[in-house]
């Protein structure tokens, strides 16, 4: 586990070092077109690392600068759904019943709609953005980390320290938050950085088809393109 997690912070690391510092890595204006003859499609060469596009841009350029949109959009998605997430599974996991039977069939609901073709659903009515992409992902990829943070609490909720945290008189809020999730963090971690990779595929994946950044911003989907 601290293997998986430890992995996946290096290479997000790595990822945002790339993007902070895009201005000092890109070695052109990602936006700067030359439609003079030669200059579209080259092949890779010392001038252009990656070659360029067919409006003759730095394709190099153009992926680090990207790096900042799709990775913007992945954290800011994965916080959206890691906070409904571990907030709805931390109340059904401590308190069972009917509080558990209710945000399970909820989750239950959110798995029965196939998650990407939801997103272009809600992306078509609101029309392609940055801001609606971020939002929307976040509010439909809370289900799993709900149904993970649930399963952590029903086992933890039965341990000596969350007995003594009652008989001393805490509160459920501050139990659940403040003795039982951060022993369940380490699954939601793992859980966390593989979601941030989800996330960008999917901005990717819409901003190919066009719903998702728009042209000439860059992000990896719309490079593609």
């Amino acid at each position: 586990m601290k293997k998986q997690i430890a992995i996946g912070v290096i290479i997000i690391f790595v990822m945002a070092f790339s993007a902070i510092f895009a201005p000092l890595i890109a070695t052109h204006d990602p936006l700067e077109m030359d439609l003079s003859p030669g200059a579209m499609l080259q092949h890779p060469s010392l001038q252009h690392i990656f070659g360029t596009d067919n409006l003759g841009r730095d394709v190099f350029s153009r992926m680090v600068y990207g790096a900042r949109i799709s990775l913007s959009v992945g954290f800011i998605a994965v916080f959206i759904s890691m906070t409904i997430g571990i907030f709805l599974g931390g109340l059904s996991g401590y308190h069972g019943g009917w509080v558990d039977n209710l945000i399970m069939r909820l989750v239950e609901i959110m798995y029965c709609f196939p998650t990407f073709f939801l997103i272009m659903m809600v992306i078509a009515f609101l029309g392609p953005s940055i801001i609606n992409v971020m939002i929307v992902i976040g509010l439909t990829s809370w289900a799993g980390i709900s149904r993970l943070v649930r399963a952590e609490f029903l086992t933890l909720r039965e341990r000596d320290f969350v007995s003594s945290a009652k008989v001393q008189g805490a509160s459920d809020m501050r139990i659940i938050f403040r003795h039982i999730l951060p022993n369940a963090m380490a699954p939601i971690y793992v859980s966390a950085t593989l979601s941030v990779g989800s996330a960008i595929l999917i901005e990717s994946a819409l901003s190919f088809l066009g719903l998702g950044v728009q042209i000439p911003t860059p992000s990896w989907g719309n490079i593609i393109t």
